[in-house]
């Protein structure tokens, strides 16, 4: 049974935070099926109340499924922004999270989508990462055991934080390689024409 994947969009969200993962998990199982096997991951879009969304710079994404009717999830997708402080003012944006993160396994978040985790308290005492400009602004929020500098991504687990925007992308390879193994997600960075590497540090 394929994997589900949800990427939580909101109103500033960066579309290669989110789209980067994306374009990893599509290729991943478009790979699988190309070679005759099931779809590895099921990918939806999810939004706080099922509206529309648009991102920063202005595109708009249609046809999200809001957060309460998403199910149970395998890994939850939480992009970043450049206006984070608005997310984190945004109640429907913490309630969605929230709601999300109780049934997902892993709870992921690309640059600066690693604030909103933290406001749910997943990041208490551990280390974690994200865009570079605000590794030292998150950790001095205490909200965290450490700020990890100089690495595409902090695996905790449950929890797995990335650094900014591209990094998402080798995150998610990260995230294939956990579910199916290094050979799935070497296969698929090559797709993708992507350089990757399954050491987090840059």
């Amino acid at each position: 049974m394929a994997l589900r994947i949800g990427i939580l969009l909101y109103d500033g969200f960066d579309l290669i935070d989110s789209g980067g993962p994306y374009e990893v998990f599509l290729t991943a199982s478009r790979i699988a099926e190309r070679d005759g096997d099931d779809s590895l991951y099921d990918v939806v879009l999810l939004s706080p109340t099922g509206a529309d969304v648009t991102a920063f710079g202005g595109m708009t994404v249609t046809g999200t499924v809001a957060a309460r009717d998403a199910g149970a999830l395998h890994t939850l997708i939480v992009p970043g922004l450049v206006d984070i402080a608005a997310a984190r003012r945004s109640a429907e944006v913490g309630a969605a999270l929230s709601t999300l993160a109780a049934t997902a396994q892993t709870v992921a978040s690309v640059c600066t989508g690693a604030f909103l985790v933290a406001d749910q308290g997943l990041l208490d005492g551990k280390a974690a990462t994200t865009h570079w400009e605000d590794v030292a602004l998150l950790a001095a929020e205490g909200r965290i055991g450490e700020g990890v500098e100089g690495v595409r991504w902090v695996d905790n687990g449950a929890v797995v934080t990335s650094g900014g925007l591209t990094s998402g992308m080798h995150m998610a390879l990260h995230l294939v390689d956990r579910d199916f193994g290094v050979q799935t997600a070497r296969r698929t960075a090559r797709q993708l024409d992507l350089d990757w590497d399954p050491s987090p540090a840059r």
